[in-house]
């Protein structure tokens, strides 16, 4: 049986991302980069039209040139998106010895994580693995949680956000907070 992946969300904002690929496949994975406010920079030979407004516009750094091993040597995460599983697999292996977590998209053996198929409502972020068994299911599901909650949760999310933080402030650490933070939390929108 193999064990259970860790389910985690990141900080990306700011951080330093490396693209290997800039197809079509890539574009999805820099515009979730993207979304997290990561730095991207793209290498590849040739890239997409979206890609190559993205680098017009200073969105992305594009490095129009095939992938070198010195190109992990300030990225804190890496995604493996070409067309060639060779070329992605050497990114991981590249990536593994360096200890930077790498994605080489639909290799699941050569991924350290998987991007999950997300429900956003606001802060609130709900997110659908199959660990890499099935990414379609992953996102049928996700279109059905999507389609159960309503669009007004994510603000309401960050009204609660906003009592919670007054609650931590007024109160220390004890049962009583706890016990408001609860009901705080199973309160309706």
């Amino acid at each position: 049986m193999k064990p259970a992946l860790f389910p985690v969300f990141l900080k990306l904002a700011g951080r330093p991302c490396l693209v290997v690929g800039a197809g079509a496949v890539a574009e999805s994975k820099i515009a979730s980069l993207l979304d997290s406010g990561a730095q991207v920079t793209v290498v590849a030979p040739d890239a997409s039209e979206p890609i190559e407004r993205l680098a017009a516009s200073r969105q992305i750094r594009w490095v129009p040139r095939k992938f070198a091993p010195s190109d992990l040597d300030r990225a804190f995460l890496v995604v493996a998106a070409t067309s060639d599983l060779a070329v992605n697999r050497a990114v991981f292996r590249e990536a593994a010895e360096r200890g930077i977590l790498c994605n080489s998209v639909d290799d699941p053996p050569n991924c350290d994580f998987y991007f999950p198929a997300i429900v956003r409502r606001g802060p609130l972020q709900i997110a659908v693995s199959t660990s890499g068994e099935s990414p379609a299911l992953a996102q049928r599901i996700r279109r059905e949680i999507e389609e159960s909650l309503d669009a007004s949760l994510g603000g309401w999310v960050e009204e609660i956000g906003e009592r919670r933080r007054e609650i931590i402030a007024a109160l220390p650490p004890s049962g009583r907070r706890k016990r408001l933070l609860h009901l705080l939390a199973h309160s309706e929108p």
